[in-house]
This record gives structure tokens, C-alpha cells and sequence, in this order.
């Protein structure tokens, strides 16, 4: 892209996420690094009223409820060159139109990470402490509990086993660093090696969910991974163990989880479902075992603000010849989330 000028630049998302992404003085210098109107706020790369914009535009500036990017999208803007998405995975997002066009694709997937791997890291912590059925238990009896009920609580050498070394995986792997837990990891992708230099220690799918206490699940929504953990690799999480979820609820079969649950053989903490949301007659909500919360793991609020000053830098970047750092390419998405 031509560095003698500043490069022109559309928004396109849904525009209640952009205070809170470019709040000033961020959204002044991202003014400062590109032509773009904070006003216009594109939704339909169809709407008339953008047309004159995406036109122009030689960056997209992208994020939550941003449409698309399929062939009719990128004819409304014939001079794109690249997108730069404030949020976390494109795989959504983009498509082969695009790829092929060879326009450069960044996104702050390593921003939104961080959050999904401290929210993994504290539910880990309060499993392992059995957290949440001890509140259950005082809620109802209003004492305290046993010795012989705290018998099995506690996160000493307690084994946790991560699915998809990820960027959000490889993020909680350094997290669990500090804790006197016993790592494993399953990624067809990664060596023993390296999940050693990782910190933990490359075992079969099949190995981790029967000999880990904590499941957590990392690996990306691909053809490959739905349905991964589906009604026989459940049935392999030993009694009493723990599922945690903040990945895609289409990698875990949904109905043999729930029968699970309900059975009480399992626990499971639970920030993506599917369907997501899940219809109001779903167990889940009512369940002991289960901790259900409404995706809320990924950035938030004030987190957003992470992701907005990725989006700059990359375009601070992009403006002075510079090579994008947070740069995705096709074959990225077939291992990471």
C-alpha cells in the first residue's frame, strides 16, 4: 500500500462494540494513521449509503457482526488490500473470494485470547476446589463441611488436560506454569517436544480424557474437531471428572454431555453451548453440576479496549510499509482458535 498518503479505511461491525473498542485518545491516533469516518459504520456492504465509502476503501476495519467478506462484499470495494479484524478468529469472516484476491488478513485473535485463558485458569482453580458444589452444599445445609466431604478438594498434583494447542491453549499452558498441576496435552499438530517445552506432556485423546481430572477444551470449529467429544469419549472422563468448555459448543456432542450431567457422573463448566443459547427447557440451567455462563470468557468491557490498540498498531504498521505482526494466512485456520 502507498505510504505517501494516509491509507482510507471503512468500519464495518456492529457499531455498539466501537466505543469500546477506540475509545479516545485511541480512536485520535487511529485518525491520525488512516482517513476514516468514526460516523459510518457499515452493516450491509450492500446498503447504498456505503457504496461511495467501500468504494474507496483500501482497509476494513472489522469486528463483531461485520457481514461476510464473500464475493459480492468485496466488488462493493475494489481497492481493498486489507482487513484488519478487532476481534478474535476470522474463520468466519472470510472466505476462498477473498484468500484468493490476496489481500492481507489481520486479526486480534492473540488480544482475545488472553482473556479466554485467565477466565480457563480461575475455572480450573475453583474446580479443582470443588467450588461449586460446596456452595451448593451451604446453601442448602448452611454448615460447614466435613473432613470426610473435602477429602478429594484440592488442586496439589491434580491432572488437567488441554485439547488444541491454540493460541488461547498455548496462553493457559503458561498460565498453569506457576500451579502444582500435572499438564497433559492433545494436539495433532504439536510434537513431544514442543508440548514439553509447553509445559506438558503430549499424550492420544483418548489418554487425556481417562486419566485427567480437568478437561478443557481448546481446539478450533473445523469439519475435523465437531462433535470430537461425542457419547464415547465422554463415557471415558473418569467419574467425577470435570468438562470446561470456552472453546465451540459444536466440538462436543450436546446431547451424550447432557446425559451425562444429568446422570451426575460428570460436571461441566460450560461458557459455549449448542445450540448457544440453549432453549430454556435445557437441564443445564438447572443442573448442580453445571456452571453455565453466556460467552462471556472472550473480551469484555474494558478488554475490548486490547484488541482496539491491536487494530492500530497493525495500522500504524500497514501505513509505513511495515509488515502486519498480527498477520492470519489460509492455512493458519486449520490449527488455531
Amino acid at each position: 500500500m502507498p505510504s505517501a498518503h494516509l491509507p482510507r479505511a471503512v468500519f464495518a461491525m456492529d457499531p455498539v462494540h466501537l466505543p469500546l473498542l477506540f475509545p479516545e485518545p485511541l480512536m485520535a491516533r487511529l485518525r491520525q494513521t488512516a482517513e476514516i469516518d468514526p460516523t459510518l459504520v457499515v452493516r450491509d456492504f450492500t446498503a447504498p449509503a456505503a457504496a461511495p465509502a467501500l468504494a474507496r476503501a483500501e482497509v476494513l476495519v472489522t469486528g463483531w457482526g461485520c457481514p461476510r467478506l464473500d464475493a459480492d462484499a468485496l466488488a462493493a470495494a475494489p481497492k481493498l488490500r486489507a482487513v484488519l479484524h478487532a476481534a478474535g478468529s476470522v474463520r468466519s469472516l472470510v472466505g476462498d473470494t477473498l484468500w484468493k484476491r490476496g489481500v492481507a488478513v489481520s486479526s486480534a485473535v492473540t488480544g482475545n485470547a488472553l482473556p479466554v485463558a485467565e477466565y480457563t485458569l480461575a475455572m480450573i482453580l475453583l474446580a479443582g476446589k470443588d467450588t461449586f458444589t460446596h456452595r451448593e452444599r451451604y446453601r442448602a445445609t448452611h454448615t460447614y463441611p466435613t473432613t470426610a466431604e473435602t477429602a478429594a478438594t484440592g488442586n496439589l498434583g491434580r491432572r488437567v488436560g488441554v485439547i488444541g494447542a491454540s493460541r488461547v491453549g498455548r496462553r493457559l499452558l503458561e498460565l498453569l506454569r506457576p500451579y502444582d498441576f500435572e499438564v497433559l496435552l492433545h494436539d495433532p499438530y504439536v510434537d513431544a517436544a514442543e508440548a514439553a517445552a509447553l509445559g506438558a506432556r503430549l499424550v492420544s485423546l483418548e489418554d487425556l480424557l481417562s486419566h485427567s481430572d480437568i478437561v478443557s477444551l481448546h481446539a478450533p470449529d473445523i469439519p475435523e474437531t465437531q462433535r470430537m467429544l461425542d457419547r464415547g469419549r465422554l463415557a471415558l472422563i473418569r467419574d467425577g471428572g470435570v468438562l470446561i468448555n470456552t472453546s465451540r459448543g459444536a466440538l462436543v456432542d450436546h446431547d451424550a454431555l447432557t446425559d451425562e450431567l444429568v446422570t451426575g457422573r460428570l460436571s461441566a463448566i460450560l461458557d459455549v453451548t449448542d445450540p448457544e443459547p440453549l432453549p430454556a427447557a435445557s437441564p443445564l440451567y438447572r443442573l448442580p453440576n453445571v456452571y453455565l455462563t453466556p460467552h462471556i470468557a472472550g473480551s469484555l468491557g474494558n478488554e475490548l479496549e486490547r484488541l482496539g490498540r491491536i487494530v492500530v498498531d497493525e495500522l500504524e504498521h500497514l501505513a509505513a510499509g511495515l509488515p502486519l505482526a498480527h498477520e492470519v494466512r489460509h492455512a493458519d485456520l486449520a490449527r488455531v482458535a
